[in-house]
C-alpha cells in the first residue's frame, strides 16, 4: 500500500460514505457528518469491554473519532457523533497514537467510526506500520459504509467489526435517517468478508482477521432481530462471528418514545438468543448481567491523542 498524497481530493467533493453529499470539506465546510477535512478524535486508550476475541488480556487499542454519517436517535456517543466534539490531530499524530497503544500491549488497533476520515486513517496505518506497528488493525463501524471507500482499506484493515442495526428500511429511516441502511450494510459486510475471508483466531483466542458483526437488540424489535440473524446465518454460515448485544441504554433524546424509552427486557433478549441457537449460529457472543448502563460511555478527555 502507498500513502495517499492528495488527501484533499477525497474531501473536496466528498463521497466517502453512502450519503454522497459532495460537500467541499476542505475550506471549513462540513458534510452530512458535520466534519471538515480536519482529522478529529476524542480518545485513544485500552478498552476492556469488547468481545473476548477482541479485548484480550490487556485491552483493545481503541480510538474514537468525531463525526458520524448516521443520525441514530438513541446514540450513546452523541457528543462525538452529533455535536462534533473532538481534538484536531494530524495523520502523523494518529500513527504515533497507534504505536503508543501497541507499546501498552493492546491486542489490536480499534478504529471506531472512522468513515469520515478514511484517507487520513489509511496514511496513519501505513506510517505506523513503517515504524513498527505489527498488531491487527480493526475497523469498528456502524455498517453504513460505501463499497468504494471500503476498497481503500483493503490491505490496511485486518478485522472488520460492523453493526447490522436494521433490516427494515422503515425502521432505519425512523431511527437513523437512513432508509437505505439495510441494503447498504449488506453490501458493505459482503465487501468486508471478501477482503478478509473467514474469521481466524490465534492460539491465544484473539481474532487475527475476519468479520465480527454486532447486532444491538432494540426494545420491541425481536422480529427484526430474528430476520437479521437469519440473514447473516444464511449468507455467511459460521464463517463470521456474530455478537448479539443487550446493552441498549435509553438516552434523554428518546424520552417519551413509545418503544425506545425503555431497556430491552430479559424475555425479549432470551427470545433472540433462543432463535440464534435454533438456526445454528455457533460462532457468537452474548451479553449477560446489567450491560445497559450509561456509565459505560467513555469520558471524552483526549486521553492518548
Amino acid at each position: 500500500m502507498e500513502m495517499i498524497k492528495d488527501i484533499n481530493e477525497y474531501y473536496s467533493e466528498c463521497t466517502l460514505c453512502p450519503r454522497k453529499c459532495r460537500a467541499d470539506r476542505t475550506k471549513g465546510g462540513t458534510g452530512f457528518c458535520k466534519m471538515s477535512s480536519e482529522l478529529k478524535a476524542a480518545k485513544a486508550y485500552l478498552h476492556m469491554w469488547e468481545e473476548p476475541c477482541i479485548t484480550g488480556e490487556h485491552g483493545s487499542g481503541t480510538v474514537f473519532f468525531s463525526g458520524c454519517n448516521l443520525k441514530c436517535i438513541f446514540c450513546q456517543n452523541s457528543d462525538l457523533s452529533l455535536n462534533g466534539f473532538g481534538k484536531a490531530i494530524t495523520a502523523e499524530e494518529l500513527a504515533e497514537a497507534f504505536l503508543n497503544l501497541q507499546k501498552k500491549k493492546a491486542s489490536n488497533i480499534n478504529i471506531v467510526t472512522g468513515v469520515c476520515f478514511i484517507p487520513h486513517i489509511v496514511n496513519a496505518v501505513i506510517a505506523a506500520r513503517d515504524s513498527g506497528l505489527t498488531i491487527p488493525v480493526l475497523y469498528n463501524s456502524s455498517g453504513y459504509e460505501s463499497v468504494e471507500s471500503l476498497k481503500m482499506l483493503e490491505g490496511i484493515v485486518d478485522i472488520y467489526m460492523p453493526d447490522m442495526k436494521y433490516i427494515s428500511p422503515e425502521t432505519a429511516a425512523d431511527y437513523s435517517s437512513a432508509g437505505d441502511y439495510p441494503e447498504t450494510a449488506k453490501k458493505a459486510i459482503a465487501e468486508m468478508f471478501r477482503q478478509t475471508g473467514p474469521a481466524v483466531l490465534g492460539d491465544d483466542g484473539l481474532m487475527n482477521k475476519g468479520v465480527l458483526v454486532r447486532h444491538l437488540v432494540l426494545p420491541g424489535s425481536v422480529p427484526e432481530s430474528k430476520k437479521i440473524l437469519r440473514y447473516l446465518r444464511d449468507t455467511y454460515g459460521n464463517d463470521i462471528y456474530i455478537s448479539i448485544m443487550n446493552q441498549y441504554t435509553p438516552m434523554p433524546s428518546v424520552a417519551g418514545h413509545n418503544l425506545l424509552s425503555r431497556k430491552v427486557s430479559g424475555e425479549e433478549y432470551e427470545r433472540v438468543l433462543d432463535f440464534a441457537d435454533k438456526i445454528g449460529i455457533e460462532k457468537g457472543f452474548t451479553q449477560s448481567g446489567e450491560a445497559a448502563k450509561e456509565s459505560f460511555v467513555p469520558r471524552w478527555d483526549f486521553e492518548g491523542i
